[in-house]
């Protein structure tokens, strides 16, 4: 049986689970509060539904976490876009307490994030990270939350268009450092992914044969692929080579900063560049798109470009399909020619099946001669 006792003006409660004793803060000095908190943890008791104390302490921090553990135990990839979200939702979760993450105080933080301006699609990144914390909590061994909180979904009506016109990746290219001009040269050649290029290593590139091989490890949906190059990425490629062996010897990165390092993050150098090509607002992230357009236009398969691309599903791959009005101008065009060359050819089918009629009228009107 539970009872209940003061600690100076507060009450307690005590109650057992499995002969083991617990006491706890009805943080009240109203007796009616310390009851009905006995109440309710004698019930949770009997039903075997009683998480342990332990449960209301634990924090935000503790579930962020296990969050990361999470990723970086699975390997997986897109652990820099989990650590961006993280940082945003620190800055409002940050020692709040789990249980009091509910609804509205999550409702209140997309708010502050829709009035700074940030796109729902970047806030459902973050909410989707919020969500996997508490996911992760209560599949815990014993568990650390109780309940997952309802987190709302926002309608997400802004998809990304941006994509480079050859003169605008001329231009941008012109003002970055050198050392990023081979980095956008090969993202505009294949569409590969910013990781996946700044991870690239010489044992995956075979000059000889002129290919890139990407392992199954080295790609964001874990299927490997075969890239060939040509043209000015095959240069590129041999120039990186050439001043590899000149300058860092045994440095195993095809692309690589200044020192010779691993380039990581040139994100100042990026908007700067962007700034200076009048190229605002632009993303690392539409050279994909970009390249997805150009093969799309140059005849190469659909499928044949997924490949090259990396995309596994069609609807994903016809979002990065992007079409502007120079391309509705020229479909357009093409119809009418295609009609034009219809009609010409209707016209021809016409004149020749007259020019027989004629043929046979004349041949009837003849005269025949004995």
């Amino acid at each position: 049986m539970g009872s209940i006792f003061k600690r100076g003006n507060i009450y307690w409660v005590k109650y057992y689970r499995a002969g083991k004793a617990y006491r706890e803060s009805a943080h009240s000095a109203k007796e009616s509060k310390a009851k009905r908190l006995l109440k309710l943890r004698e019930g949770q008791v009997v039903e075997n539904r009683f998480p342990g104390l332990r449960v209301e302490k634990i924090r935000y921090e503790e579930l962020a976490q296990d969050f990361l553990n999470d990723y970086r135990v699975n390997g997986k990839k897109s652990i820099e876009r989990a650590e961006m979200s993280l940082k945003r939702l620190k800055t409002f979760f940050e020692g709040m307490r789990a249980i009091d993450i509910t609804t509205d105080r999550i409702r209140a933080y997309i708010l502050r994030r829709q009035e700074e301006g940030v796109e729902n699609a970047t806030i459902n990144r973050e909410m989707a990270a919020l969500k996997r914390m508490f996911n992760l909590a209560g599949r815990m061994t014993p568990p650390k939350v109780q309940a997952v909180p309802y987190i709302p979904h926002l309608q997400e009506n802004n998809a990304r268009q941006g994509y480079f016109e050859h003169n605008e990746f001329l231009a941008l290219r012109k003002a970055l450092p050198a050392y990023l001009k081979p980095v956008v040269t090969c993202a505009y050649s294949t569409g590969c992914r910013k990781e996946e290029i700044l991870g690239l290593q010489w044992s995956q590139v075979d000059l000889m044969e002129g290919k890139i091989t990407l392992k199954a490890e080295d790609t964001k949906n874990s299927e490997p692929r075969t890239i060939y190059m040509e043209g000015e990425l095959l240069q590129v490629i041999n120039f990186q080579r050439a001043m590899r062996d000149q300058k860092f010897p045994g440095c195993p990165w095809v692309f690589f900063g200044e020192t010779g390092d691993r380039i990581k993050d040139f994100r100042s150098a990026w908007e700067t560049a962007c700034k200076q090509a009048k190229l605002e607002s632009r993303l690392f992230h539409d050279f994909r798109r970009t390249a997805v357009r150009n093969m799309v236009r140059a005849g190469v398969p659909e499928r044949v470009a997924m490949m090259v691309s990396g995309h596994k599903t069609r609807s994903v791959f016809e979002r990065y399909n992007i079409v502007n009005e120079d391309d509705l101008k020229k479909a357009s065009q093409r119809v009418k020619e295609y009609h034009l060359e219809r009609v010409n050819l209707q016209s021809g089918h016409n004149l020749g099946t007259v020019q027989a009629q004629e043929a046979q009228i004349q041949s009837e009107d003849r005269p025949v001669i004995h």
